[in-house]
C-alpha cells in the first residue's frame, strides 16, 4: 500500500494493536459474576445480550457497546439492565457499583505485532503515531508504556477525554488539531466498524481494516484494505 502523503497514522487500541479478546473476554464473565453475586440475582445473561458479548464463544458483537462504547457508558448499560432485575434504583446502583471493576491494563496487553518495530519504521519515514481509543486515558497509557511504545505515540483521544466517540469523526478531528495536518493526509487503522466509520466521516485519507479483533472482513467493507493483522501493515506497502 503506498503511504505517500500520509502524515499521521492512527491507530486503534484493543483488537488492532493488542488483543481484544484477551483484554475483555475474561473481563465480561467475571463481571458478570461479580453482579450475580452483589445483587443475588440471574442477571449475567441480560448483561452479557446487552453489552454484546457471547460468553459460550468469547466473542464480541463487532457493533455492540463492548466493542464500541466507553467505560463510562459500558458501566451505564450494565446499570440500566441491574435496574430491571432489582427491587430499587438504589439497589441496582450499590450492585453495580459493588461489581464494577476495570481490567488489568499491563498484565492482558498482549500485542499482536512487534509495535515497536512497526512505529519506529512508520516514523523512521517521517509519519507521526497515534491512537484512537474508547478505553479511558489512564489504562491506555499504562498499556502503552507497558508494550514500551508511549513515547512514539504523540497523540491520544480516549474514552473519557470528553470527545464525541467513534463512530463520530471528532477524535480524528481531534487528532489533527494537535498534530497540525488535515484529515487527507492521514491513515485510520482499526478492527471495528465504528474505527471504518469515523474514517470515512473524517474524510481520512486511507482507511485500513484489520481482522484481529471483533471485526470481520464482512463488517470491515468501508476500508480501502483490510489486512490480517497490523503486522503485514508495512510489507502490504511496499
Amino acid at each position: 500500500m503506498d503511504l505517500t502523503g500520509i502524515d499521521v497514522v492512527i491507530f486503534d487500541k484493543d483488537g488492532t494493536l493488542i488483543d481484544f479478546h484477551a483484554m475483555w473476554g475474561g473481563w465480561a464473565r467475571e463481571l458478570g459474576t461479580r453482579l450475580e453475586e452483589a445483587a443475588r440475582r440471574p442477571v449475567a445473561p441480560d448483561v452479557f445480550a446487552a453489552i454484546g458479548f457471547d460468553p459460550s464463544t468469547g466473542r464480541v458483537a463487532a457493533g455492540g457497546p463492548l466493542a464500541t462504547a466507553t467505560m463510562a457508558g459500558i458501566e451505564e448499560i450494565v446499570a440500566a439492565v441491574l435496574r430491571r432485575w432489582c427491587p430499587s434504583v438504589a439497589a441496582a446502583r450499590r450492585a453495580t457499583e459493588a461489581a464494577w471493576f476495570a481490567p488489568d491494563p499491563v498484565a492482558l496487553a498482549r500485542p499482536l505485532a512487534d509495535l515497536a518495530a512497526l512505529f519506529d519504521e512508520l516514523r523512521g519515514d517521517g509519519r507521526r503515531i497515534a491512537v484512537v481509543t474508547t478505553d479511558d486515558r489512564a489504562p491506555t497509557d499504562a498499556a502503552l508504556r507497558a508494550l514500551g511504545v508511549r513515547a512514539a505515540v504523540e497523540a491520544m483521544v480516549c474514552g473519557d477525554d470528553g470527545f464525541a466517540m467513534k463512530p463520530a469523526p471528532d477524535p480524528v478531528f481531534a487528532v489533527c488539531h494537535a498534530l497540525r495536518t488535515e484529515p487527507p493526509r492521514v491513515l485510520v487503522v482499526g478492527d471495528s466498524p465504528a474505527d471504518m466509520a469515523m474514517a470515512r466521516a473524517a474524510g481520512a485519507g486511507q482507511v485500513i481494516g484489520v481482522l484481529t479483533g471483533v471485526g470481520a472482513a464482512a463488517d470491515l467493507v468501508e476500508a480501502d484494505l483490510v489486512l490480517g493483522s497490523v503486522a503485514e501493515l508495512l510489507p502490504a506497502r511496499r
